[in-house]
């Protein structure tokens, strides 16, 4: 999904739920800074925004979405609405950014979307947040990022911290089995996965949440459209089996109908069920 889509679709939406006193009772803050710039290695600085309800008579619980965009593209900026909805529903939500392919690979994005974790951990309660009740959320690629730090506690051992995430949402999760789909593939050089995967099988691997599942993980709230891609079928169905040969019984849902892009735009939805799903699982 390019932005360029996304932000037709959101346009277009717009003018059917409409934007004036919707979005009152939350307190925005925007580009905040949770990563500084490197000089030296050619780093751009990562921001993020916090959506936080304007009622703090409690700490509320917090979830940070990551976005997709193939791992080359997309903003934060483009997924307000989720921020919007989520802290009217009294969620306090962080979205982040992250460096993009080709500038950066697979592990250093996910190495900044644990860092923006981290930050969340140290500085969220002064939003208004419970830093003890962070979950984290993705859709196809920012799904990738989202499981591979929450199942994988090399990236938060490498911060020098406990894995803080109580759970995660996967919707639409791209890149689960790296490894067996750029097997299958078979891309030659220059192409845009290699770029972000390199053409090393190992790493491929190494990148693939499915092989890093383990007991003692924290839960997941799974979600796949019915008419997605055939490889997100694919790597979604191992991965739900993968996680029920170790014993987990995770909450699955198709939605049938669904295409990739769907799967996130139904949440200009207000009254879209999944948003009381998945508060839910995170009361739980």
């Amino acid at each position: 999904m390019t932005p360029k889509t996304f932000l037709v679709i959101i346009s277009t939406s717009m003018l059917f739920t409409g934007t004036g006193c919707a979005f009152k009772s939350v307190t925005r803050s925007k580009n905040i800074v949770y990563l500084r710039a490197e000089s030296a290695n050619n780093k751009a600085a990562q921001k993020l925004n916090v959506f936080a309800p304007r009622n703090n008579n409690s700490s509320k619980e917090v979830l940070i979405f990551i976005h997709g965009g193939s791992w080359n593209s997309g903003n934060k900026s483009l997924y307000s609405f989720l921020g919007n909805r989520m802290a009217r529903k009294n969620v306090l939500t962080v979205i982040i950014d992250y460096p993009k392919s080709p500038e950066a690979n697979y592990d250093e994005m996910a190495t900044d979307a644990a860092t923006a974790v981290k930050w969340v951990k140290q500085n969220i309660e002064q939003y208004g947040g419970d830093p003890d009740k962070i979950f984290i959320a993705g859709h196809s690629a920012g799904g990738h990022l989202a499981t591979l730090i929450t199942v994988y506690n090399k990236y938060f051992d490498r911060l020098g911290i406990a894995n803080p995430i109580k759970g995660a949402i996967l919707i639409d999760a791209a890149g689960l089995d790296m490894y067996g789909y750029l097997q299958e593939e078979n891309y030659p050089d220059g192409n845009t996965y290699l770029q972000t995967f390199t053409s090393n099988p190992a790493t491929w691997k190494e990148a693939s949440p499915l092989y890093h599942l383990r007991k003692g993980m924290p839960p997941l709230l799974i979600y796949r459209g019915g008419k997605t891609y055939p490889s997100i079928e694919v790597s979604n169905e191992k991965f739900v089996a993968a996680l029920k040969d170790l014993g987990y019984n995770p909450a699955y849902h198709i939605l049938k109908g669904k295409k990739h892009v769907p799967m996130i735009s139904q949440f200009l939805n207000s009254g879209n069920r999944r948003y009381k799903e998945i508060i839910e699982f995170m009361r739980k």
